[in-house]
């Protein structure tokens, strides 16, 4: 599934928006620029995801390979 494109627009008062079309062109959500930024920020990636996956697979690799 592709992600959502958005497109910014202000409010009358002033505040930066994010609005999300459906495929006939129709507003499907819109949010408030700091709402969507700060779940953009709380959500985190398949890259990241992967990249902690591998670095804890390295340490506990390390561990078992200590011999004394």
């Amino acid at each position: 599934m592709a992600k959502a494109r958005r497109t910014t627009h202000r409010s009358k008062a002033g505040n930066k928006l994010y609005a999300v079309r459906d495929s006939q062109g129709r507003f499907k959500d819109i949010q408030t620029y700091e709402r969507a930024h700060r779940a953009d920020l709380a959500k985190t990636s398949m890259t990241e995801v992967k990249a902690k996956a591998r670095k804890k697979g390295k340490k506990a690799r390390k561990k078992t390979a200590k011999k004394r």
